[in-house]
Parts: structure tokens; sequence; C-alpha cells
């Protein structure tokens, strides 16, 4: 670890020598294991080790902040964070434009918002390990672009670029990183409009002319010193050379008990939704770096920029404190520190406001805290705060070390309880409380998603909560102590806490809920013009308190239509809830092609009445927090000119998608397909198999049943393949057709771009649907990704489009004829189509799926 001092740099290898001397200023005999554990979930952070404690004393010394800007997560180079963060000491923090909603998701099947909510909770993890912050603009992650003009035109350049300004500006970072270009070395229009971005924000957030509506709200002009892009060697593109400035970042720290390889590792490996599971390296390790902007750096990217004391007026004091602080840093007892941390802390107040006065004084604060090992936490047993009912509160404080600590006050959503006790060592204060959580509690919604988003940008009405990577707690408890005489305030968001019998002890979010929460099924509703079937969708009401002596009015507005159905007793209790099913005929829809249900809900009861419509979205995966958020759940409605032929469908899930539900509404039968179920008995009453997306690339099983499934086309069956990736990240390596190609990262980004007819008579394009141009009108995101390449002759390919600017593709759907039967593979993105109601989509497939249905053309 290094530590900055009077403009030069100590190697981690003298820091762990004084701080090994210093384990034996304390009493007695010792063990010590440096191991930093880093967990999941966000608890708030109340177990630090004595080398942890030692580490952040001496970054009070440092006074230095760098800034890293790309497009999403996992663009960031982890293990240059990690090593300027707990090598370098600096303030470090990451800027993702994007919340990388547009990527794919190798662990579930969400999507868009969803899955840039998994990702934001990935990013922070990510954070928690190599040490560095998280910042985000509110840039949508449209999906891969070719080109940095489409990105910044999406996003709306300037509304971008004024989020990064504001963010360089709280921020203040002495140097400014970029991970990419900005020209197509970058390889995605987003990463090289990330660094267009970063590049004039540079210049404008030092310009008081630029956004100067920012300055109402505290910050100021900010001219940073020095811009770089960090180069980078990796697929097919070295931007690396000898002549750029370089520095080592591949060392041990002998502290944290990792190399800057091995944490960076740990980090970029929380990326599990984009399957970034990557092995630790280490020795000699060197990152490179392409100045942009400053007086030029010879030697290192911060040379000659103050970092010490000296630049805040008053701080040779400060330093000189700290020094002797971390001379008797005791290992066997860091609360010896607590007395001199808080004289510390009113030297430290008696400054001049500044922006690093500011942030000192929040680092000394927790190190007290950490230091006297106090453990001080709000929690509730119940992981919602319902709006209209009542929420218990268990507030502990415990002092571990025993040293002088008296609990003054405690206060928590506007109840104050005022108190003078002492905390005696290692006994538990309790304090049980009933907290109401009127109607007018504000939703935990995220704050992002609040208002009606743009194109390709969210929007947020709040300057103040501009680039936060989440939402403060919903309530948090405040401790008011007296720690061996000195006054300090602890903030404790009240958390979720209860015990799994396989994982133990858990913290997670508290979230405030609506009463009750509406949701509907099916997703998707798709008629068939020419028939007249009903359909059957559900109205949910879920009761998120007790309900009793209430009637309601559950309301399904169906384009211009008023569907409504009352339950005079609406009688539930907690956690119960009631279906409402409505039978509808495409009748009622007037010949319109398409349209939404939206639910809504009137409660009453003798003295109120109270609305409900929002449905609750909980995303859970074991190595993030839980996620939640509120929409209306509408439900889209198609009625087109759709013919299917074949009745059963077999499928084989893939990464995740739902497409299978889609293939239901079609009007077909599928049979999920497990590993057990793939012998030559159970496919043969199959008019189909489809494969999941990515489905090659997550289930081995499928090259041990290759033969089988040859044979059930080879006999007259039709397998159709939808897209896999063939990468560094993640190689296709299993058998997956009868005739040789090759899957490339072929792909057309532009939802918009021509789709042309190579072979008009080919059965894909007339039976049973009679494709048209207009069937690829409206499609969302990219036209297809991970296209074929290099395919036998044997192989039909009907379609053929391309991005602008770029040569003409043939690989989205290729076709082969195989004994009596057919195979398919495809890289058009059904599985964005689909769920989003683009009706041409369901034509196209349910013409595949007919393709082993013999007709002339």
């Amino acid at each position: 670890m290094r530590i900055a001092i009077n403009h030069s740099v100590t190697s981690y290898t003298s820091f762990s020598k004084k701080l090994i001397s210093s384990f034996f200023n304390g009493k007695g005999f010792f063990f010590l294991t440096l191991v930093i554990s880093f967990l999941p979930l966000p608890l708030v952070a109340q177990t630090s080790n004595a080398a942890e404690l030692y580490a952040r004393i001496s970054k009070l010394k440092v006074l230095g902040s760098v800034m890293y800007i790309a497009a999403h997560p996992d663009d960031e180079n982890t293990r240059l964070l990690a090593y300027l963060a707990q090598d370098r000491l600096y303030r470090t923090g990451y800027l993702s434009l994007t919340r990388g909603d547009g990527g794919q998701n190798l662990i579930g099947d969400e999507q868009g918002v969803d899955l840039g909510l998994i990702r934001t909770q990935e990013l922070l993890a990510a954070r928690r390990v190599d040490g560095a912050e998280q910042f985000f603009s509110r840039a949508f992650d449209f999906g891969f672009s070719k080109s940095t003009t489409e990105a910044l035109n999406k996003w709306n350049e300037e509304r971008i670029l004024a989020d990064a300004v504001w963010i360089i500006r709280k921020f203040q970072p002495e140097i400014i990183i970029t991970r990419f270009p900005e020209d197509q070395r970058a390889g995605h229009g987003q990463h090289s409009a990330s660094a267009v971005i970063a590049h004039k924000a540079f210049k404008a957030a030092a310009d008081s002319t630029r956004f100067p509506e920012q300055f109402k709200y505290g910050v100021r002009p900010w001219k940073a010193k020095r811009l770089f892009w960090n180069t980078f060697n990796f697929g097919n593109t070295n931007t690396t050379s000898p002549d750029q400035l370089s520095i080592e970042v591949g060392g041990y720290n002998p502290v944290v008990g990792s190399s800057y390889g091995e944490l960076a590792a740990k980090s970029r490996s929380q990326h599990k939704s984009q399957g970034f599971g990557v092995p630790s390296s280490r020795g000699t390790q060197k990152e490179f770096f392409m100045q942009w902007e400053g007086e030029t750096a010879k030697a290192d990217p911060m040379e000659g920029i103050d970092i010490s004391w000296n630049k805040v007026e008053g701080g040779k004091e400060i330093e000189a404190a700290i020094d002797n602080i971390l001379k008797t840093f005791s290992i066997a007892e860091p609360s010896l520190s607590v007395k001199p941390l808080g004289r510390l802390y009113k030297q430290l107040l008696a400054l001049p406001d500044g922006y690093w006065k500011t942030q000192k004084a929040g680092e000394i604060r927790k190190l007290i805290t950490d230091c006297a090992g106090l453990w001080l936490e709000a929690s509730a047993s119940s992981e919602y705060a319902i709006q209209g009912d009542s929420l218990r509160l268990h507030l502990i404080a415990n002092n571990r070390t025993g040293i002088s600590v008296q609990l003054t006050r405690l206060a928590v959503a506007g109840k104050d309880t005022l108190l003078k006790a002492g905390l005696p060592a290692n006994a538990n204060f309790q304090l049980m409380l009933t907290l109401p959580v009127p109607d007018s509690t504000p939703l935990s919604q995220p704050y992002w998603l609040v208002e009606k988003m743009d194109e390709a940008a969210y929007k947020i009405n709040d300057q103040q909560l501009v680039g936060k990577p989440e939402n403060d707690p919903a309530f948090v408890a405040r401790f008011y102590l007296l720690i061996d005489g000195e006054q300090v305030v602890v903030d404790r968001p009240v958390q979720y806490k209860y015990t799994d019998p396989v994982k133990g002890e858990i913290f997670q979010p508290l979230v405030v809920v609506p009463a009750v929460s509406v949701s509907t099924d099916p997703s998707v509703l798709v008629y068939k013009k020419s028939e007249s079937k009903p359909k059957d969708f559900n109205i949910n009401l879920h009761a998120n308190r007790s309900f009793n002596g209430y009637s309601a009015r559950v309301n399904a507005r169906l384009g211009a239509q008023q569907l409504a159905k009352t339950d005079s007793a609406f009688i539930v209790t907690a956690g119960g809830g009631k279906d409402y099913t409505f039978s509808v005929s495409n009748k009622v829809l007037n010949g319109s092609a398409q349209t939404l249900v939206q639910p809504y809900v009137e409660f009453v009861n003798h003295s109120s009445s109270q609305p409900a419509y929002l449905s609750v979205t909980s995303i859970r995966y074991d190595h993030i927090p839980a996620i939640h958020y509120f929409y209306q759940d509408a439900i889209k409605v198609l009625n087109i000119d759709l013919k299917t032929a074949g009745k059963r469908i077999g499928y084989i899930e893939g990464a995740g998608d739902k497409v299978p539900v889609a293939l239901q509404q079609m009007g077909y039968e599928v049979v999920i397909l497990k590993e057990r179920d793939l012998v030559a008995a159970n496919l043969a009453g199959l008019d189909a198999i489809i494969t999941g997306v990515r489905a090659y690339n997550i289930h081995s099983f499928l090259t041990q049943r290759y033969d089988v499934l040859m044979d059930y086309v080879r006999n007259g069956g039709n397998l159709v393949v939808q897209y896999n990736t063939n990468s560094q990240i993640g190689p296709i390596k299993a058998d997956i057709s009868p005739y040789p190609f090759n899957i490339s990262r072929n792909r057309v980004t532009d939802e918009t771009a021509k789709v042309s007819f190579a072979i008009p008579g080919h059965p894909v394009l007339n039976y049973p649907n009679k494709i048209t141009a207009s069937d690829f009108d409206n499609w969302i995101q990219e036209r297809g990704i991970y296209f074929a390449e290099k395919m036998d002759s044997a192989y039909a390919m009907p379609l053929v489009m391309n991005d602008p600017n770029e040569e003409p593709q043939n690989g989205s759907l290729i076709i082969a004829a195989y004994g009596k039967g057919t195979f398919v593979y495809t890289g058009l993105v059904f599985f964005r189509e689909l769920p989003a109601g683009v009706p041409g989509a369901y034509r196209l497939l349910a013409n595949i799926i007919a393709l082993n249905k013999k007709k002339a053309f």
C-alpha cells in the first residue's frame, strides 16, 4: 500500500513494516490474520480489523482523488481502481454513464430496466471489493451501437454531458481517466461516446458559463489537472505502446492479503449476469496511459500534484496529528486511538469550510466508532414498511471494547427518544419502537424510475439525485453518542434482518410498499384476427396489510373498453390475495391491432377510499441485495393476422427469455425439455424444438444429446436454435448443426434497418403467413446478434440486412433441410421482440416453426 506524503510516494512494503511494528505497541500476546472479507449485501460495515483501521487512518493523510469514466458496468479497469484506492489511498470513483440496461443476462430472464437494476447492484458489489465509489449518469443503455454519433444523439449529448460535469464538480478529481478512446478502437458506439463525454466534461466542468444552473446546489467550477486514456490490450486490439506513461499495478498488498490482480478478479467476478467470472492474476502488471489534456506527466499520472494537507489552510497541524495517531496505534487496542481521533476531529472542524474538510470529517467520524468497536443496529423483522400500517423496530447498541460511551439520544422518522444510557462493556442496550407508516410515505421506488423515461435516458427532476448509485435508505436511525467525552452522531439505515437456516444472519434493504399491489397475468395476449375465440386474463390483488369491511371495484381498461367487477366483501389478511378473471373476445377490440389492459382498483370502506394500481416486482439473487420496484402491470394485447401450423413445441430453456409465454399465447402447447427428456421417444410427437438464447453456452448436456437431436431432425422434426455467443467470455464448444457454420459477433444494431428478401419464394416467407417488409416495423433495440457466417452450401439464407454504411449480412436466419426435417439457426432477437409485442416477430416465428410442414411455392 502506498501512502502519499509531501509529494512523495513510499512503498507499501515500508507501510506494512510500520504497521507490523505498531502491532507490538499493544499489551500482551496477539494473533492476527490479515484478511478482509467483502460481504455481497449492503451491510453497514461495523467490523474492521486493525489492519483496515490503520490503513484508513493513513488515508486521512492523502488528499487526492481520481475519477474513472466509461459507458457500462463491467467496462471499468478493476485492477487500476483497486490499486488507486487501496495502494495509493486516493478517493477513487467510477462513473458508468449507463446501468447496463441493454446488455444480455446469463443468470435469468430479466431484460431492460430489470437488468439495469441487477447490474447496478453487481457494480456496487464490485466497488465493495476494490474500494472505489460508484456513480451513474441518467443515460440508458439502449443496446449495442456501432456509432458514436448514434449514442450521443439518442442520449441527448448535452444532457449526459451536464450529468458528467455535475458529478465532476461534486467529486473534484485531480485527474480524470477514460477507459476508451473516442474512435472505433473502442469497439462500441457507447464506449467511444463515453470518451467524448469525458473529454468535453473535463473542459466544461471548469467553465463557469457551462451549466451555471448547477451552482445554486453548492458546486463550483472545477478544473482537473489532467485527462488520460487508460490504453488497453485485449481481444485483437492493442492500444498500448512503450512510449506511453506506465505504472506498475501488479503488486502484493500484505495488509489486504491480496495482489491487485487478485482484488481485480474478485471485483470483476461480481458481474455475474454478464458471465464475467475471471481468474486471479499475480505478478508484474503495467497500466498504460495516453495523456489528452493538462500539464505533461512523465513518470506518474499524479506527479507534481499536491495531495498532502499543505493544500488546506491550517493543514500542517492536521497532518502532524495524524502522524502521532499512527505512531501510537495499537493492534491489540485500536480503541486507544479514539480519544486522539476525537481531538483530531475538533481540530479539523476549526478549519475553514472546504471539500477536504467535509470529506475527511466523515472519514474520522466513522473511524471513531469503528476503533471504539461499537455495534449500532437498527432492524425490522419485516421486509416491508406498508403504507397505512406500522413497523416494529429493534434498536441495539453494544460497546464491544468497553471504552467510555454514553448513548444520549435516539431519533428515527420523527420519533426522538432522550436517553442518558451508559453503555457498559459488551452489554446490549436494546430499544423497541413502533413506527407509524403514513399513507403519504414515499414508496421505495428507485429514483431514476419515478418518472417515465425518454427514449434513451432516465428522467430525473431532482438535481441532487443525479449521479447517485441508488436510493438513500427508507428510514435512518440516528444514534447520539458521547465517546470518551467527544460528541459523535452516527446514522444507521433501518434494515430487514432475518436468519436463514442455511446462510445464517441476513440483512436486506427495508422497502416501503403500498397496502395492496396489483398484478396481471399473462404479460401478453395474442389474438388471431381470423378467430373470435375468447381469452382469459387475471388481475391479482395482493394485500400487504389486513383488510376488513372494504369493498373492491376491480377495473380493467382494455383500449376504449372499461371492464369491471365489484367485490362487495373484500376481506383479506396480510399476505393474502384474490384473483379476478376476465374473459374477453377480440370482438371488443373493434379491429385494433394493439392495445393494453390497464388494471385499476378502488377500495372503499365506511370512512375512506383508497386506490391501488401498482405492481411490486422483486428480483432476488444470492450475490446481490433483493431489488424491488413498482410499475403499472399492463398486459400487451395483440390482435393480428397470425396463422400457425403445428401444435406441440418442445422448448429447451436458455440463459433467460420469455419466449415460451409468447408461444403459448400463439396457441402452441409448450413442453419444457430438461436433460432427462431428450430421448427419442419424448421428441417424436413434437412439431418443433426451440432452444433458448445461449442454451448451448450454458448446457453442456446438449453436446451429449447431439445425436438424439439430429435423429429428431432427420426423422422429420424441426430444430430451431436461437443465438449463442462465441467469444473469449463464452466460447461455443458444442456441436449444434448437421452442416457446419460459424457463430460470429456480427450483428445489426439499427432496429429500423431495411430487411431484404434474398429468396422471396422460400417457405419461411410464405407459409402460413405472408411475410412483408411491414413485419419488421417497430422492432426494438436491434434486429439481431451473433449471426452465422461461413455457412455450408446446404443452408438457405432468405434475409439480408445491414447497419448504415456497412456491407449486407445474410447470417441472421439460416435454414437447411436434413433428412426429412429442418434445422434453423437464427440471431434475430425474438427474445426481445415477442415480450415487446411486435406483431411481425410473432408471424415470422410461426413460419419458422412451420418449416417442416411441406408446402410448394
